[in-house]
């Protein structure tokens, strides 16, 4: 892997602008996403532009070992090499996909309210996975438990979103939630993510699964961030500002270093 690979970022203007990367450098950022996208309890940014550069890196040393004299101790750790490269490439994909299934109403919603400057958090690819996992899950529920019901009680909408509490939920009215409810932890698959957790009961709906951002992380600095603001946990204790030094590591909710993660500033350990 000796060629350099071109990654295109945005500025402070909000143009492109190319950043040429070495390949040590291009895999430490793939690592760099996968640790942060493994620890995080949300779905992060997407970094497709490194998936992409990292594949064709792959591509090229394929290429290379094929040239390569045979019986040569270098073919072999090459090949190592681009078997750690792969795992690291795929187990990232892989936590992607398992919190998008898991995720998928708030992470569409999130997708549909987010305004045009702001970065998608999912790519193309992503995106259609996504709309797709949230049509086969609506058909499979109704052709296993809805269409059972009355007419009147088939209806469930799985894009229905408080926003002011953020919760995501169906709606059903109140005397068909526990029909509903045993039906779906009984027929849907283990693969679908919706039964995850028992479902909550109330008079209007049904609470789907969102991430926990009041969940502990482990991080590591890399750069110095100063008046960083740490809400309290109960109404007993008071706001309080910390400093966080080049290279500590911390326990801390994610809540609170959220934004430092997606800046770079920090890393999920």
């Amino acid at each position: 892997m000796a060629e350099e690979a071109d990654l295109l970022g945005q500025d402070s203007d909000g143009d492109s602008e190319e950043v040429v990367l070495t390949p040590a450098e291009l895999i430490d950022r793939l690592e760099q996403a996968w640790m942060n996208e493994k620890f995080a309890p949300e779905l992060l940014e997407n970094k497709s532009e490194i998936v992409e550069c990292v594949m064709e890196q792959l591509e090229h040393m394929e290429e290379n070992l094929k040239r390569a004299k045979k019986g040569d101790l270098k073919v072999s750790i090459h090949q190592m090499e681009m078997e750690r490269i792969r795992f690291v490439l795929s187990s990232y994909l892989r936590c992607r996909l398992m919190k998008i299934e898991k995720f998928f109403p708030h992470i569409l919603e999130k997708e549909k309210t987010r305004r045009e400057e702001e970065p998608s958090i999912l790519s193309p690819e992503e995106f259609v996975f996504a709309k797709e996992f949230l049509a086969n899950t609506e058909t499979y529920l109704k052709d296993t438990a809805l269409k059972h019901m009355p007419p009147n009680l088939q209806k469930v909408d799985l894009m229905r979103t408080d926003l002011l509490s953020g919760s995501v939920h169906m709606l059903c009215p109140p005397e068909t939630l526990e029909r509903v409810s045993l039906q779906w932890s009984l027929l849907l698959p283990p693969r679908l993510p919706l039964i995850s957790r028992p479902l909550h009961l109330s008079s209007e709906r049904v609470l789907i699964p969102k991430p926990d951002l009041d969940a502990y992380v482990f991080l590591r600095v890399k750069e110095r961030q100063e008046n960083i603001l740490v809400e309290p946990e109960s109404d007993e204790q008071r706001d309080y500002v910390i400093d966080l030094e080049e290279g500590s590591q911390h326990l801390i909710r994610y809540r609170t270093v959220a934004p430092l993660v997606a800046s770079g500033a920090i890393q999920l350990i």
